[in-house]
């Protein structure tokens, strides 16, 4: 398995062995300790599955408290997966990433607690995968505008398919007493 790590602490790109042969191809799609030793010290507790069509867009959604981390993929289809670290105090505050996730490479990102996610469809469908490490509380469920101009997010799509919780989501400025705190690692 293939570990990148960005220049948000704790979250890691990984590219696990997919094993192809006449019938097909066989990956690993977690393995507790190859996870740990790649930096994923979390235990996960829930697993979510989402299936949406083009130019849906869900995000950028986490909760405080109650942090979830997430091991996420897409199954098939493609999407445009954005984190945010939104950990006050965190030496990459407001910062964005975004990675291209398919089907075809199977490829991960872990986003740590305290950052928010989201992804949006590129493909016709798109099946995604989370494995998160805290159980979906509806009462600290909360997001961040998918475009909040301050964070300047590049989304591949202009127009995108929003849920109405997602449409009236705040500014990160907005944002500001509802967010985790930034925790260095050991």
């Amino acid at each position: 398995m293939r570990v990148t790590r960005i220049d948000i602490p704790g979250v890691l790109v990984l590219e696990p062995t997919l094993l192809s042969d006449h019938r097909g191809s066989f990956m690993e799609t977690y393995h507790e300790e190859r996870y740990r030793n790649a930096g994923i010290s979390e235990r996960f507790v829930q697993d979510n599955y989402s299936r949406s069509i083009r130019n849906t867009l869900r995000g950028l959604h986490f909760q405080e408290p109650q942090a979830q981390g997430k091991l996420v993929m897409a199954l098939e289809g493609t999407v445009y997966d954005v984190v945010v670290d939104i950990r006050k105090g965190s030496p990459s505050f407001g910062k964005w990433y975004g990675i291209e996730l398919s089907g075809d490479t199977l490829r991960q990102m872990y986003i740590p607690p305290g950052c928010a996610h989201g992804f949006c469809v590129t493909s016709a469908t798109a099946s995604f995968l989370y494995k998160c490490t805290a159980y979906y509380s509806p009462n600290y469920d909360q997001g961040i505008l998918w475009n909040d101009q301050t964070l300047g997010i590049h989304w591949p799509i202009s127009e995108p398919i929003l849920s109405s919780k997602d449409q009236s989501l705040r500014t990160l400025a907005a944002m500001d007493t509802a967010l985790p705190v930034y925790r260095s690692p050991a």
